[in-house]
């Protein structure tokens, strides 16, 4: 084996190159490339007892798998809230696996300085100050769980007791009010043993709104004075893309005591189009805050961030006391503040993105993509069988069938247009309706593609 391995390294400029053919076909191809994987899956194959080298795996892959990977990355698929990955990203994340760094701790890398000039970017970025310290993490479900870790351990600073040593049952039971909250904050919940019970859905705007009612959530926390209270603001809901009116829930805390977390897992890139920036006014305000990188800054999965005002409580929950890895000191090592200790490079593709195309580049990808999705949602409009479940507020497009729009035949159109190849798109439901959601937050994403989407809509609803 050793002789294998030692025959890939001296081939190792070959083998990349092979790879780099592979991934360069792939890329350059993803716009007519299936956007839903077709065909049966391939059955399982034993565990090879013998290696086949590195040009042995990479034929192997190619054959049998390569094929059935679908074009999440490509300019049509609209599914869940998916960006791409811009080329100077890719560029980014290959470098992170070559000079693989331990980010254990400095390691005598200045690898941390690298993140921490990233981090600096995009919290500037999105109009954060410099009170907000932040580090990366895998994607909006663990920055959600890392802000509500942080309100937690608040909670118990406010009852006088340190829940990182004591547990979360010495805190006794701490309810989280949100609006329209994202699935991840129950799931963070269960993890941090508040429960899921411990969420209080607060009314909504009237109409067609997933932004929460001020008025309800005041009266919700009056009804909650003399206890800690965690409140979820949403900015950028998943269905419509709604915003909270963040200046006017963190002006509650003049009267009310309440940590603040603003879930802006992508609607926090609203901030880099002057058209849509007031959206996130006040998003500065909150005590924590979650932005997920592989959705509009278009950098590979994965990658997300998570902000905060209190760095010491986020030291307090998350520090790793081993003599072999220090104590925290005045800047915190990454591994004190998040869940992690083995983690990838994840600044390094973000960083390249943001050095190649700026924040002009990156508000040109955001504008553009509200564009396409206010003209897919107008061809919606225009389409007999279908209707708009919602106005188009940003980047996503939420719509059902104009006639009978059950749960079996919105998810059989669904199924219609992935098998087209043409382009795939998400359930969701809203309003009590089943629909579908489109979201565009991908770079490649033209004008082009959105009549190629609009077309296969007409053709399944028709």
């Amino acid at each position: 084996m050793h002789r294998m391995l030692a025959g890939d390294l001296s081939r190792l400029p070959e083998l990349l190159q092979a790879a780099r053919d592979l991934a360069a076909r792939e890329v350059t191809g993803l716009a007519e490339r299936p956007v839903a994987a077709p065909g049966p899956v391939p059955g399982r194959d034993p565990l090879p007892e013998g290696g086949a080298g590195g040009d042995g795996a990479l034929a192997r892959f190619a054959e049998r798998w390569a094929p059935g990977f679908s074009g999440s990355a490509g300019p049509r698929y609209l599914g869940f809230v998916t960006g791409g990955a811009t080329p100077a990203a890719v560029a980014g994340d290959w470098l992170t696996s070559a000079f693989d760094q331990n980010l254990s701790g400095a390691g005598g890398s200045w690898a941390q300085e690298l993140e921490r000039e990233t981090l600096a970017w995009l919290r500037e970025l999105f109009g954060l100050g410099e009170a907000h310290s932040g580090a990366f993490v895998t994607g909006a479900t663990m920055s959600n769980t890392v802000g509500l870790a942080i309100g937690r351990e608040w909670a118990g600073e406010r009852l006088g007791v340190d829940v990182s040593r004591a547990g979360a049952a010495a805190l006794g039971p701490v309810d989280v009010l949100s609006g329209s909250p994202h699935s991840s904050i129950t799931k963070a919940m269960s993890v941090l043993g508040l429960g899921r019970d411990r969420l209080w859905k607060v009314p909504l705007l009237p109409g067609d709104r997933e932004a929460v009612d001020v008025t309800a959530l005041e009266a919700a926390l009056a009804e909650r004075a003399g206890r800690p209270v965690i409140v979820v603001a949403n900015a950028g809901t998943v269905n419509t893309v709604d915003f909270d009116d963040l200046r006017a829930i963190a002006a509650l805390r003049q009267r009310y005591d309440f940590w603040l977390h603003v879930d802006a897992a992508f609607g926090a890139f609203a901030a880099l189009s002057p058209e849509h920036a007031a959206l996130v006014d006040g998003l500065d305000a909150a005590d924590s805050v979650c932005v997920d990188l592989h959705k509009w800054l278009n950098v590979p999965y994965d990658a997300a961030v998570q902000f905060t005002r209190r760095r010491d409580l986020q030291v307090a929950v998350f520090h790793n006391a081993s003599p072999y890895l220090g104590l925290p000191g005045g800047e915190p090592e990454f591994l004190h503040l998040t869940p992690e200790n083995s983690r990838r490079l994840r600044a390094l593709p973000a960083w390249f993105s943001l050095v190649a195309y700026g924040r002009s580049g990156h508000r040109e990808i955001v504008e553009r993509n509200v564009i396409l999705a206010r003209r897919l949602g107008a061809g919606i409009d225009e389409l007999p069988g279908l209707r708009l479940l919602a106005p188009v507020r940003l980047n996503v497009v939420c719509f059902t069938l104009a006639a009978d729009p059950s749960r079996e035949r919105v998810a059989a159109l669904a199924r219609e247009v992935a098998a087209s190849g043409e382009a795939y798109v998400t359930p969701t439901v809203f309003g009590g309706v089943p629909g579908l959601r489109a979201a565009f937050s991908n770079w490649r994403t033209t004008e082009a593609d959105t009549e190629r989407v609009l077309r296969v809509l007409a053709a399944a609803s028709g």
